[in-house]
């Protein structure tokens, strides 16, 4: 390999494009001055276009877990019952969250691999109902599940309760509309389909979420929510803003809203239907069916070979880079991500990557088949 010939096809930190690199790197610009103001500005109503929202989108300097946690600590007052679905690490942390501070989670467990159910959901607001707040996963990267926000938001509600979502890996790359699928909080990350750099995260807040945290008792001081709302009034943030990634953010915002959102959204569709029936060709059991797959990763196992001496194979011949699996699937699944700056014919490399791992493993493969199988679904596409 010519040395920085690396292709990640993890669920995250995902490939930054050439035009939000160049961004990354402007010249330092003061946080409080008039031109930040309108990059400020611009970011703040390209957010608004990609949650979908009228409401509030807070910028927050920290990973996606920052926001996550910030929905926490906001939200709920020590001792108060939530609700959690739990089908993933993520999920997980949503768990691990509530528990941190204080609140008594009521955890709804579905089996990894598959999505919650709506119906689960209600049985479980049903049993506690002073249960207000639920926490859901859109995008379940740990298995590549994609949840029924839709379903589980029309359930909260019919309850009286909010609902939380995070999106760190599906926002941009499948639909979430918040405002038409009443949900009320978003959260979000940089490094998966934004394209950006790890760094900044994104609190999308409905009105019902603002009247929650205003009556709230929860202990915040970096996260907390007001704090950013009323700096944003003035185009500013809280604290030092993370001045590189907003420029990188302003970039990358634009390049997706050149896209289009239902062609961006086709395009993950396609990757995903690629890389399934690619895999599939090649004697791989895929870990989701159907009905759940996300588009923005795909795990998969079997093949005849131990996940992660593929991955090492895979790596060490060709540079591209795949994730193993987390949590209790440790060990038992490999992961492709297909989301942000990625295109059609990246999954064409990863296939052919797989083929020549599965070779340097002993297996015997026929090259090209489950290349040719992907073109095949790229060629018949709508």
């Amino acid at each position: 390999m010519f040395a920085g010939d690396k292709l990640l096809r993890v669920p995250g930190p995902t490939p930054v494009p050439d035009r939000v690199a160049r961004a990354a790197a402007r010249p330092m610009l003061w946080h409080r001055s008039p031109e930040f103001v309108e990059l400020f500005r611009r970011v703040e109503a390209g957010l608004k276009r990609l949650f979908e929202t009228e409401s509030d989108v807070l910028m927050i300097a920290g990973s996606g877990t920052a926001a996550m946690e910030s929905a926490v600590a906001n939200l709920l007052s020590p001792g108060e019952e939530a609700v959690v679905l739990n089908g993933g690490k993520f999920g997980e942390r949503w768990l691990e969250l509530v528990q941190a501070f204080g609140a008594r989670p009521c955890e709804v467990k579905y089996p990894y691999g598959q999505g919650a159910d709506p119906e689960a959901l209600d049985a479980a607001l049903s049993r506690h109902p002073g249960a207000k707040v639920v926490f859901a996963t859109h995008n379940e990267s740990s298995t590549a599940v994609l949840n029924d926000i839709e379903a589980l938001a029309k359930v909260a509600r019919a309850h009286g309760a909010l609902i939380v979502v995070d999106a760190v890996s599906s926002l941009g790359g499948a639909p979430l509309p918040m405002d038409a699928w009443g949900i009320d909080v978003v959260v979000t990350g940089s490094q998966k389909c934004l394209m950006l750099p790890p760094g900044l995260s994104f609190v999308g807040v409905g009105p019902r979420a603002w009247e929650k945290a205003a009556e709230s008792k929860g202990h915040r001081y970096y996260f907390d929510w007001k704090q950013y709302q009323r700096a944003a009034k003035n185009a500013e943030s809280p604290y030092t803003s993370a001045v590189s990634l907003m420029f990188a953010l302003d970039e990358s915002l634009a390049m997706l809203q050149e896209e289009g959102a239902e062609a961006r959204f086709d395009r993950h569709r396609l990757m995903r239907d690629m890389v399934r029936a690619g895999l599939k060709e090649l004697g791989f059991t895929l870990f989701v069916e159907e009905r759940w797959a996300s588009p923005t990763l795909t795990a998969a196992c079997g093949g005849g070979v131990d996940p992660e001496e593929l991955r090492k194979a895979v790596r060490q011949k060709t540079g591209v880079t795949f994730a193993g699996g987390q949590g209790e699937l440790k060990g038992r699944i490999f992961r492709i991500g297909h989301m942000g700056a990625a295109t059609p014919l990246d999954m064409v490399t990863t296939l052919a990557a797989i083929e020549i791992g599965l070779a340097e493993l002993g297996v015997d493969v026929t090259f090209g088949k489950g290349v040719g199988r992907a073109l095949e679904v790229w060629k018949s596409w709508r």
